[in-house]
């Protein structure tokens, strides 16, 4: 939004800005916020910053938790939900002391990664475009104890509500919502606030519809962008979705499995890359109109496919998505248009500017900016060491291959079938990530233990409710 602090300072001044919100991610994918009197809003803390605990979030130790924000100026929107006209800004993070840049900020991971696509040579740009599911419901609530645990959502779209007194029978199965009409879609009007508020501020919307899932499944999609834009703008993206659904009296998840037996929500990302201003992907006679670097970047995304989803599907719910039978890709292969893929080449996508492939397994229980970063880098070490993805085994298939048998279906590699399987493949398999000091073993042991610690084995070791009706008799 802004190229220099004086262009900030005058849009602050001349719109009577009163509040300037600082946003900032932590280690786990969540924004938080810091907010200061538009006074404060002054050239001193662009240089210096201001301080927070950054023990608090995931980066730093208690020991030494003191950090800094820094505010992009390029990130700025006018924020529509405060009732103080307020101007937010996402910031990165650096050392209270020596004012360094944070190394395992993940923004600046992210920031690393796209250096070092640059300095290997292969690539300028790399753009990207993410795809928002989620689910809408009118409710929710839960609870986890020691003797008791539960949840219930509420969909006034679900074909549950059907035999209730006073409906009005315009109800949508399970599995039948993709791209339903009003009346049965009831969240249009929802859908089409929230891509109005995304686009005043600034977050280019592709389009907006109802998806898969009956009981309140939408999905927004954005064109291709850069990948520290693309991160920024999922994170807005989050926060707008939650925020319009929360003044609506509804609320929003983007749990990749919140309902058993319906459709999940994925975040897949298509991607490609440029060189000036040429598409690296396109070449008009090969397979789906890719060139060999496009191939050999799917080379690289699904040799290094099971370690990928511990940054991707990084949550013990990314699992219950990741099973046979919902469109979810279980097994590392590339195919021209076919969604249980994990790699799947777009056929509408064949044109010079548009050649692209789409990596389907990942879901947005992630860091997006650890997400987009270890995609890229097994995209690059792909390129780098000419994995060709067929001598590799993973296709193309273009067939359906859950009307294979077991041991046909078996010849094709499995992605990982839970969190844990995904954090061990990450211990074994990182070089690639270490490359051009993009992550640091630092990073990667911080995440592995969180996530297995605080995460996998707390959820593994509780009863579930299901076991009751399971084994409570025997």
């Amino acid at each position: 939004m802004f190229q220099n602090f004086q262009q900030a300072r005058k849009y602050v001044d001349e719109h009577k800005i009163e509040a300037v919100d600082l946003k900032f991610c932590d280690l786990w994918g969540r924004w938080h916020h810091l907010t200061i009197p538009a006074s404060q809003f002054t050239d001193e803390l662009m240089e210096q910053g201001v301080g927070f605990d950054g023990s608090s979030v995931g980066l730093k130790s208690v020991k030494s938790g003191d950090m800094v924000l820094i505010p992009d100026l390029a990130s700025g929107f006018l924020d529509p939900f405060w009732d103080a006209p307020t101007l937010s800004l996402v910031c990165t993070t650096f050392e209270a002391d020596t004012h360094d840049s944070f190394p395992n900020d993940p923004r600046n991971i992210a920031r690393r990664a796209e250096e070092y696509m640059h300095a290997s040579g292969i690539a300028d740009e790399s753009r990207w475009g993410p795809e928002f599911e989620f689910y809408v419901f009118d409710s929710v609530r839960y609870e986890s104890g020691v003797n008791r645990a539960s949840y219930e959502v509420l969909s006034r779209e679900a074909d549950w509500n059907s035999a209730q007194e006073g409906g009005h029978g315009h109800y949508i199965p399970m599995h039948r919502g993709y791209h339903a009409i009003p009346p049965k879609d009831q969240l249009f009007n929802l859908r089409q606030e929230i891509s109005g508020r995304l686009e005043t501020m600034g977050g280019p919307v592709k389009y907006h519809h109802h998806e898969v899932g009956g009981p309140g499944q939408v999905e927004i999609e954005t064109p291709m962008m850069g990948l520290i834009q693309s991160g920024d703008a999922t994170m807005m993206i989050k926060y707008v979705t939650k925020m319009v659904a929360h003044l609506r009296g509804q609320t929003v998840t983007f749990m990749p499995k919140p309902l058993y037996g319906e459709a999940g929500s994925g975040m897949h990302f298509h991607q490609h890359l440029f060189k000036a201003g040429k598409n690296l992907f396109y070449a008009k006679d090969g397979y789906g109109a890719l060139s060999k670097e496009a191939l050999w970047y799917v080379g690289g995304l699904l040799s290094h496919g099971a370690a990928i989803l511990a940054f991707t599907n990084p949550s013990t719910n990314s699992y219950r998505r990741l099973v046979p039978g919902f469109e979810a890709p279980v097994n590392a292969f590339f195919s021209l248009g076919n969604r249980s893929a994990a790699v799947r080449i777009p056929k509408y996508a064949n044109q010079p500017d548009t050649a692209r492939i789409e990596f389907r397994p990942p879901d947005a229980t992630g860091n997006v900016y650890l997400a987009l970063s270890a995609m890229l880098m097994a995209g690059l070490d792909g390129i780098k060491n000419r994995i060709d993805p067929t001598e590799a085994g993973f296709g193309p298939i273009d067939a359906n291959i859950f009307a294979w048998d077991d041991a046909k279906r078996a010849s094709i590699k499995s992605l990982p079938s839970s969190l844990n399987e995904a954090l061990k493949s990450l211990e074994a398999d990182h070089d690639f990530l270490l490359a051009g000091d993009v992550f640091n073993e630092e990073l990667i042991q911080q995440w592995v233990d969180f996530k297995r610690n605080q995460e996998y084995f707390p959820v593994r070791n509780r009863p579930h409710p299901y076991e009751m009706s399971l084994y409570f008799d025997v």
